[in-house]
């Protein structure tokens, strides 16, 4: 399930609220180690385009790593 959250959000990834909705819906799928694996490979793919996104999504304190 991680990698077609992956390649779904890579293909989103042109519009800022599409890409949002497909993260926070991965929330709903993922388990909490997947979820870890997601957001690293999110900052490497998407910081300089998505950053205020990836910032706010992850922001909870269970996403701290």
């Amino acid at each position: 399930m991680l990698e077609y959250i992956k390649t779904i959000l890579v293909k989103v990834s042109f519009d800022q609220n599409l890409f949002e909705k497909e993260l926070r819906k991965s929330f709903a799928v993922l388990l909490k180690e997947e979820l870890a694996e997601l957001k690293k490979w999110c900052y490497v793919q998407f910081a300089t385009v998505h950053a205020n996104v990836l910032n706010q999504v992850f922001a909870k304190p269970e996403f701290a790593i």
